[in-house]
């Protein structure tokens, strides 16, 4: 590392859990960020400040006036451009020493697996569950670890799903695709600012944990927020043995 980066970097070196080699396989590393809004605002922002070399942020939207209310990666004068791109110039501003790729579209076909196994860790900021199973089906296929988040109304939740640990679940067996899940969206049923920043933060650091090798991550267990009394709640997880995605 350089003088320049011992500096900015400085706070998680002086953590033994990190250190100086935690935070050089941190430089080094490649995180697939998919959504640029609510979550993947301070998800993406927490991964730049904290030097995750490479960053993809895979989105097929623009941004909005009613975007601005929670997505923090974007301004008033950003609306009407794509997301990627206004995101990539903020990113940007707080680190210009890391690489940011933009992709302006949704992922789909043979182009979402293909990210997926250019990427050291995937970051589920999406907010429909077709794009979420999508992801699901590419990480495990690719044995990338998972970050998965979700947040409506005052709800949200988070886990890590890596099947590189043995008897680990995947995203399909705890919301099966082929069973009826009701489809909540932040444009209908609304939803609290600070949620998103909360679980896209959470997102963030459970990601720079799985890149740095500190701790222990949210792998088989689901993390459950209710923002309007504050409350948080643990739920084990296990894997499905039926389950079409990652049963043997």
């Amino acid at each position: 590392m350089t003088d320049d980066q011992l500096l900015r970097y400085s706070r998680h070196i002086l953590l033994p859990e990190v250190g100086i080699e935690g935070q050089e396989r941190l430089l080094a590393a490649h995180a697939l960020v998919i959504g640029a809004g609510g979550l993947g605002s301070p998800a993406a922002m927490y991964l730049a400040s904290g030097g995750v070399g490479r960053i993809t942020l895979a989105d097929g939207d623009s941004v909005d006036l009613t975007n601005l209310q929670r997505q923090i990666l974007h301004t008033t004068a950003a609306v009407g451009r794509a997301k990627v791109y206004s995101g990539k110039d903020t990113l940007a501003q707080l680190n210009p020493e890391i690489e940011v790729t933009a992709v302006p579209e949704r992922l789909e076909g043979d182009r979402l697996p293909q990210l997926v196994a250019s990427a050291d860790v995937v970051l589920d900021c999406s907010d429909n569950f077709a794009t979420r199973h999508a992801v699901n089906r590419a990480c495990v296929e690719q044995r990338k670890p998972l970050v998965s988040g979700a947040g409506v109304r005052f709800d949200g939740q988070i886990s890590v799903f890596d099947q590189r640990q043995p008897g680990a679940p995947c995203y399909n067996c705890l919301f099966p695709e082929d069973t009826e899940a009701e489809e909540t969206r932040c444009a209908v049923m609304g939803v609290f600012a600070p949620l998103t920043g909360i679980i896209g933060t959470v997102q963030a650091a459970e990601a720079l944990k799985l890149l740095a090798g500190a701790g222990n991550t949210l792998s088989g267990r689901l993390l459950l927020l209710d923002c309007l009394s504050m409350e948080w709640r643990t739920v084990r997880l296990s894997r499905d043995p039926a389950c079409k995605v990652c049963s043997a």
